[in-house]
């Protein structure tokens, strides 16, 4: 979608007086069954994911993933070498796997190393980012989201978006300061 003076449009974004009016209207911009949306406040709104109808993240699964990984890396570097490939018998201590109270440290820190790794490459795909420049940027008005803006943004490449159903949605919501947020 273009503007008539050839600008990418990125989304139609609305700001709002109060938290509760943004918690308001994020469930109507549920209820009319926009995917692409999101809300922006200076500080946590209670409730706000049921509003806006999320779901659990998947964040908890990778992190889960990439420590059992770390602990599988950590067993396998541990007594491949020490039960297998090299034994050596020091002081009758044995080379199987009764020697796993000397490993507990190595295999504790690396589940948290991977799990650690893991989460934040997982946060950083799923958020889309690095990403430079956001385009939401572009309008004038969102710099006052960390201070005491509460503002809406509904996506152009959402596919029930249309220019004046959107606009209508918006003001029917009771959002002010409605505007086309460009791309470019």
């Amino acid at each position: 979608m273009r503007t008539p003076a050839g600008h990418k449009v990125y989304a139609m974004a609305a700001e709002y007086p109060s938290a509760a009016a943004l918690y308001e209207a994020a469930k109507q911009v549920r209820d009319a069954g926009f995917k692409r949306w999101d809300v922006y406040s200076p500080f946590p709104i209670h409730g706000m994911d049921d509003a806006m109808g999320l779901k659990k993240s998947w964040l908890s699964a990778v992190v889960l993933i990439g420590g059992i990984s770390g602990l599988l890396t950590a067993a396998i570097m541990e007594f491949g070498p020490s039960s297998f490939l090299y034994p050596l018998t020091v002081h009758g201590k044995p080379t199987n796997f009764f020697t796993v109270p000397a490993f507990f440290p190595i295999m504790f820190e690396l589940t948290v190393l991977f799990a650690a790794f893991a989460s934040f490459f997982a946060w950083q795909l799923m958020n889309g980012l690095p990403r430079w420049h956001h385009p939401i940027f572009n309008w004038e008005r969102f710099s006052r989201a960390t201070n005491d803006g509460f503002f809406l943004v509904i996506e152009a490449r959402d596919p029930r978006f249309t220019e004046n159903e959107t606009r209508d949605l918006l003001e029917k919501s009771g959002g002010q300061h409605i505007t086309i947020v460009h791309d470019e």
